[in-house]
């Protein structure tokens, strides 16, 4: 393909346990040029129930989402061949995922594929290389609504990843859903990402890392409160413990008086704060930077080279 040539649109929906994705873009080349973002904080995992069903009401707001969804694929007149519908953690889960999958089909026309937290982690680091300047051996943390990816890669090379089960929302639902919030709240969650990391901590510290970079809601949210006070937008660990005594000067859930934060990233923050502290303390993380993309941004890359591969078919 000719680096003038524009390839056909294509969609990249990614269905995350926090929020639901789209981008749609053309290939230059073989590189996705995004031409429309689309997202909504659905909140899967908040629908979650003790007998591990996903509730109704929140199934509606997956299943609207993808209504929107589907009129965006017919504004940009995107071919059915040319979308790729890659869900995570909640999905991977939840006892009533068949319904979910039969009620979205007729809505999508398009088959969700289920990916597993290791083809998540891959997804995630291709994104990541694709979109994020740097050189030489990172770490790369990917914090999601009810699962965190840990990848380190050198270049193309993955040397290794991991997909553990903490996240804001399930985190905002076991530590911080009583306000106002207290300092056992963030003792008690740290000590529980202590508890998941202990078993991958040694070979994440042996094989090392020259810079690290976070992906998604968690480090998001943090940096667009730094770049709203118009300060560095490199995280510390010193600028999370002043989030975290922000956070508990706070007298309700909306943390209304943290400004810079939104009212769409309140809920989830300060399980996002707690859950970077602990891994700052417990990996020795000196600072860390945001993603230039992640998850859906990997798809993207993923979606391109498959419509390059069926092009190049075609043209033979």
């Amino acid at each position: 393909m000719s680096l003038l040539t524009v390839s056909q649109p294509y969609a990249a929906i990614t269905l995350g346990s926090n929020s639901f994705n789209m981008l749609v873009a053309n290939s230059v080349g073989n590189k996705p040029i995004v031409i429309a973002k689309y997202k909504r904080k659905v909140r899967l995992a908040e629908g979650i129930g003790d007998d591990g069903m996903l509730s109704e009401n929140v199934m509606l707001r997956g299943l609207e989402c993808l209504a929107m969804f589907a009129d965006m694929l017919m504004q940009h007149h995107i071919a059915s061949e040319n979308v790729a519908v890659f869900a995570t953690a909640t999905l991977r889960v939840i006892g009533n995922a068949d319904e979910f999958h039969q009620r979205a089909m007729p809505i999508l026309q398009h088959q969700i594929e289920v990916i597993s937290g290791l083809r998540e982690a891959e997804l995630i680091y291709q994104g990541m290389v694709a979109t994020t300047k740097g050189e030489g051996r990172r770490l790369v943390i990917d914090i999601g609504g009810a699962s965190t990816e840990f990848i380190i890669g050198d270049g193309s090379n993955v040397l290794f990843k991991t997909s553990l089960p903490m996240g804001c929302i399930l985190f905002n639902q076991r530590f911080f859903s009583q306000t106002p919030l207290q300092s056992i709240d963030f003792e008690q969650a740290i000590d529980y990402v202590n508890t998941i990391l202990a078993q991958y901590r040694p070979q994440l510290l042996d094989l090392g890392w020259q810079s690290a970079v976070g992906a998604s809601g968690a480090v998001q949210s943090v940096v667009s409160v730094l770049q709203h006070r118009q300060c560095s937008e490199v995280i510390t660990v010193n600028i999370l413990h002043a989030f975290r005594f922000e956070i508990l000067s706070q007298a309700d859930a909306r943390l209304s008086g943290i400004k810079g934060l939104n009212a769409e990233q309140a809920p989830t923050f300060a399980a996002g704060v707690a859950i970077l502290i602990a891994l700052f303390e417990s990996l020795s993380i000196s600072s860390l930077h945001l993603a230039g993309g992640a998850l859906r941004e990997g798809v993207l890359q993923l979606l391109a080279d498959r419509i390059a591969v069926a092009a190049q078919k075609t043209s033979m």
